[in-house]
């Protein structure tokens, strides 16, 4: 099993309570194991990047955090409670459907496609969730909405439709949109890779912003400049398993293995 116990870079921010546990987390599809025994801690308030080539487990591992990918083996637990999965006794049993909506509740996930509704404006992509999901009052979420796309830049916009916005504009109403359910942790899966490159800037640096907040977020992304700029911690996975990690300044700068090493050099 592989262990990737990472501390906060130091200076960035103080070390705080584990906000996520891991533990020999596996999954497969058919006889193809994509997952072999991840195990790491994310603190509460951390910046953890994962990086890797295509096909190493990054994203499935993400999508196991909220359970939108049923686990095969091992644990994941976030603020104490098992994702996915409750314990009776010394068995574990699956969650229902609507046990496993409402733990998603507090772990919002930014995806590569933006997936907005096209029919509802940028703020009603905003308040909707939480109206619907959490019974806020409209007015309320109407106002926080408008509070939100004004921390993204896009105040300007509340009335536009995706349609109507550039790629970047949708990724950070698909932030602000994560933000309006007030998440206590926060997935972004390659949230820039969709981008034209001119685009990018501004979505990184709400990211940015995001992290100097506290914001424990967990970033796949192959935007190394980020992950050494923002990132508490960094872990390299390939072929399903943690390579390395460690404080940013350890693995972009000084790797150790020669498949990080590798990975480094073909993306620098």
């Amino acid at each position: 099993m592989t262990e990737a116990l990472v501390s906060p870079k130091p200076g960035h921010r103080p070390a705080a309570q584990p906000l996520l546990v891991a533990s020999n987390v596996r999954k497969h599809y058919g006889g193809v194991e994509v997952l072999k025994g991840i195990s790491l801690t994310v603190n509460s308030g951390e910046v953890m990047c994962l990086l890797g080539p295509s096909g190493s487990g990054k994203s499935t591992f993400l999508r196991c955090i909220n359970h939108l990918e049923r686990i095969d083996g091992g644990r994941i637990s976030v603020a104490g409670d098992l994702i996915g999965y409750a314990q009776r006794q010394d068995k574990i049993f699956e969650m229902s459907p609507r046990e496993v909506a409402r733990q998603r509740r507090g772990i919002g996930m930014v995806f590569q496609r933006f997936n907005l509704f096209p029919h509802m404006t940028a703020l009603e992509n905003i308040w909707a969730a939480p109206v619907g999901v959490k019974r806020v009052p409209k007015a309320e979420a109407i106002e926080r909405g408008k509070e939100l796309l004004d921390r993204v830049g896009l105040a300007h916009l509340a009335k536009a439709y995706p349609a109507q916005l550039s790629g970047g504009q949708q990724q950070r109403v698909a932030i602000a949109r994560a933000l309006a359910m007030d998440p206590q942790l926060l997935l972004f899966d390659e949230p820039t890779s969709a981008l034209d490159p001119e685009l990018v800037g501004d979505v990184l640096d709400v990211m940015r912003t995001l992290a100097a907040d506290g914001m424990t977020m967990i970033v796949v992304t192959h935007e190394i400049g980020f992950a050494r700029g923002a990132g508490d911690s960094v872990v390299f996975m390939d072929g399903g398993v943690v390579v390395e990690s460690g404080a940013p300044e350890d693995v972009l700068d000084n790797p150790q293995n020669p498949r990080t090493i590798s990975f480094l050099e073909s993306v620098m």
